[in-house]
């Protein structure tokens, strides 16, 4: 294998290297981004229609 092959070669993967970083941090934002969005849809949810004791802490001793 001469010179500029092993060159060429060691680039290409420094290249492949580079864009698979790129598409994971583009990915992470895409979820993050969604994520974000279903909260903001979601928001916090209520107890105003709950009976009294749902949703609170349960300590019972028998």
């Amino acid at each position: 294998m001469d010179t500029v092959s092993m060159a060429t070669s060691i680039l290409s993967m420094q290249q492949g290297n580079l864009q698979s970083q790129i598409g994971t941090t583009i990915l992470k934002q895409n979820a993050d981004a969604e994520k974000f969005a279903v909260q903001t849809l979601l928001g916090t949810p209520s107890t105003a229609n709950l009976g009294p004791g749902v949703g609170g802490n349960v300590n019972l001793v028998a």
